[in-house]
């Protein structure tokens, strides 16, 4: 009797401990999965994705700060940054969930009343869903009002409204505003797009164009030669020639060489096209276009494996004002074109090109530095590497989303790293997970780089010198 007793207990025992003990031994480390509402595994690829994002959550924290001081607390769920922010703080372990699989319903929900229509029984696509997310978050900003009520006391008696700054001015520019939700979201950058007249050289107005993502296309293989990001990236600020284009300046040259004022017709020549980044984001998504069509109308899907790393430098492809020649800047100008290879007056060139110039192996490969340099794990050492030409716009890889299938069906997976620990929140975590919906497992740094990536997340790092000058900036 009492071996009998002995052995219930035992068996009950397990059956109230030991599943709860399995469980907690296997979230270790892990992250919550998110339940797949039919068909819903591009939203939650993407939502896995924008949680290994530490400055896009704090940015919806501090953009969400102007709800709370709302009485009515139930009103707050009808705002998508709300509702965003407690998803991705879940996703990222800064909420204590109870339950393993989380479930993403109200993010549909919250976009329906943004009069966004998503069924969760037909294919969508993650980068699709990205532009709406983002795209929803700029019009939520833009509802907010632009000037502070008179009636708002407390803003009015802000330190940073001064008597100065709200007294009328003859001289100078106006101050700028200084309300928070004015403020972009992370991901927003800008594109610079520059004209130049083959014929006479005259170089149009740059024009700026925003962007949440850097769509590349995926350029054609080379045979013997592996595809790399840094190849998509070259081809996307290629240079392209647009013809019959309208000069005003080789039409007002042709009008000063007639005579008694004789009208002549416009001048039309070749001008060449470059896209250049003119302001590049604190997180950079990067999608890689793996739609293509085939002769007779059809949709293919490109499998191409792009190779990518875990560190990106930037600099060679960010804008640069060009100075001119008979200006005491050219020194500095020269001298910030030796410490970034492969740029000539604001104009990117080929690795190859660049390898011809100076005589020595290109400095950048798949958008990062030397094999030791990438290999490295945990927290970025923030000394200066000569090898990099000390990078000013370096980005840390995050997650990676990866489509599985064709262009008619499909799965989306994320590779993302795991939150770093609550004793230290500010490091990187070396960790890397697997997720498909609410399936959860570690992976190793070598399956993520052998994945067929669709969406990169990178997040831009920051050196010493950098983080001294935000802070001061921060003060000011």
């Amino acid at each position: 009797v009492i071996g009998g007793v002995a052995a219930a207990l035992a068996a009950g025992m397990y059956v109230l401990w030991g599943p709860i003990t399995e469980r907690k031994r296997r979230r270790k480390g892990l992250v919550p999965g998110l339940l797949n509402l039919g068909n819903t595994c591009f939203m939650n690829s993407l939502l896995q994705g924008l949680s290994s994002c530490p400055s896009f959550i704090k940015w919806l924290e501090e953009f969400t700060a102007q709800y709370k001081t709302d009485q009515n607390q139930s009103t707050e769920h009808q705002y998508l940054s709300v509702t965003l922010l407690h998803l991705l703080r879940a996703l990222s372990c800064q909420e204590v969930m109870e339950d393993d699989v989380l479930d993403a319903s109200c993010l549909l929900e919250v976009l329906r009343m943004y009069r966004w229509q998503i069924s969760s029984f037909e294919e969508q696509d993650a980068h699709e869903l990205f532009h709406v997310l983002t795209s929803s978050l700029e019009d939520e900003r833009d509802r907010q009002p632009r000037v502070t009520h008179l009636f708002d006391v407390h803003s009015l008696e802000q330190p940073e409204i001064t008597q100065k700054q709200i007294s009328c001015r003859t001289r100078g520019s106006l101050p700028p505003v200084s309300n928070h939700w004015k403020s972009q979201h992370p991901f927003h950058g800008r594109l610079t797009s520059n004209m130049v007249c083959k014929h006479c050289e005259h170089q149009s107005p740059v024009r700026y164009d925003t962007f949440d993502s850097l769509s590349l296309s995926i350029p054609a293989a080379v045979w013997g030669r592996p595809m790399t990001l840094d190849h998509c990236l070259h081809h996307f600020i290629s240079s392209e020639s647009v013809k019959d284009v309208v000069c005003d300046n080789c039409t007002k040259i042709r009008a000063e060489g007639t005579l008694n004022g004789q009208s002549i017709e416009n001048q039309r020549t070749t001008f060449v096209k470059q896209l250049k980044l003119g302001k590049l984001p604190q997180c950079l998504c990067i999608h890689l276009q793996r739609l293509s069509w085939s002769n007779q109308g059809t949709p293919l899907k490109r499998h191409e494996h792009v190779q990518f790393n875990e560190f990106l430098i930037m600099d060679i492809y960010k804008y640069r004002v060009p100075v001119h020649k008979s200006s005491q800047n050219e020194l500095n100008q020269k001298h910030s074109e030796e410490t970034a290879p492969g740029t000539k007056d604001g104009i990117a060139v080929k690795p190859s090109d660049a390898e011809q110039s100076s005589g020595t192996k290109p400095l950048f490969m798949n958008g990062a530095c030397s094999p030791s340099f990438l290999m490295s794990s945990g927290t970025f050492p923030l000394a200066t590497f000569p090898e990099c030409s000390s990078p000013v716009y370096l980005y840390r890889l995050m997650a990676v989303v990866v489509h599985h299938g064709d262009m008619h069906s499909g799965h989306f997976v994320t590779y993302r790293r795991s939150p770093p620990s609550p004793k230290n929140p500010l490091s990187v975590s070396s960790q890397w997970l697997w997720i498909s919906d609410d399936t959860v497992r570690k992976a190793s740094w070598q399956e993520v780089l052998s994945s067929s990536a669709y969406l990169l997340f990178y997040e831009r790092v920051h050196s010493r010198v950098q983080h001294q000058s935000l802070e001061l900036r921060a003060k000011e």
